[in-house]
């Protein structure tokens, strides 16, 4: 019985030492790996890897230890993530899981339009992929970053379309009965301060029926290619 007790106590106190490390590396956390595949769930907003860009989320290279909120090339955040960051949150592995798994319940006034990733062994794997690109940043790896995949192929001549914001607003107030300018989501994703190039693949996708909406895509049917550049360039405008 004595020498079981010995085993288990030195099981235990290898876990507990494993836990106190810091993540040093992505073996620690969960599978990088199955995490890269995971991630594609995300990559319809979030960039990562190198030359990553702020999307309708920002980038994620060397999330871990950043601030909540931290001004980031100019990506405009939540209130509440900009609260929640005032307090003191910084995105560590224990916040980065409690927020993948339920967005709206950390922090409360997000943005972030997602239901939430409920299997523990996903989240790890997804920290584990996203931890490689915050362990040592000058050696991100030099590839093209890890991005939504275009779900419409468009001509470089729609997206060099400039569109009129004011034709924008004009058009947009039929979008304000569901969408609110305020950038409040209760159960409708906000489309406030959207990339213009998002804007107008997501529209086009709904045009095309690849999105499955009905009433978007009864909406984007009915839309020019100006009419969407217009709303794009007024709806990226708004804060």
């Amino acid at each position: 019985m004595r020498t079981q007790n010995l085993k288990f106590l030195g099981v235990l106190a290898g876990a507990l030492m494993a836990l106190s490390l810091p993540a040093s590396s992505a073996e620690l956390i969960g599978d990088a790996e199955k995490g890269e595949i995971i991630f594609r769930q995300c990559s319809g907003c979030h960039e990562v890897g190198r030359g990553a860009q702020n999307r309708i989320g920002p980038e994620l290279n060397r999330i871990f230890g950043r601030r909540a909120a931290a001004e980031k090339d100019g990506f405009y955040y939540s209130k509440g993530l900009q609260r929640m960051g005032a307090d003191g949150l910084v995105w560590e592995f224990e916040t980065l899981d409690a927020y993948l798994e339920n967005p709206k319940a950390l922090v409360t006034g997000t943005r972030m339009n997602f239901r939430g990733m409920k299997k523990p062994q996903d989240r790890a794997d997804v920290l584990a992929y996203l931890r490689q690109f915050s362990d040592m940043p000058q050696n991100i790896p030099e590839s093209s970053p890890t991005a939504r995949a275009p779900e419409v192929e468009l001509s470089p001549e729609v997206f060099a379309l400039v569109g009129d914001p004011e034709y924008g607003e004009y058009l947009g107030s039929e979008c304000q009965t569901c969408h609110q300018v305020n950038g409040d989501n209760a159960g409708i994703p906000s489309i406030v301060g959207w990339p213009e190039e998002d804007f107008v693949i997501a529209m086009h996708a709904y045009k095309r029926k690849i999105r499955p909406h009905p009433v978007m895509q009864m909406m984007a049917g009915r839309l020019t290619e100006e009419e969407i550049a217009a709303l794009a360039a007024y709806f990226k405008g708004l804060q």
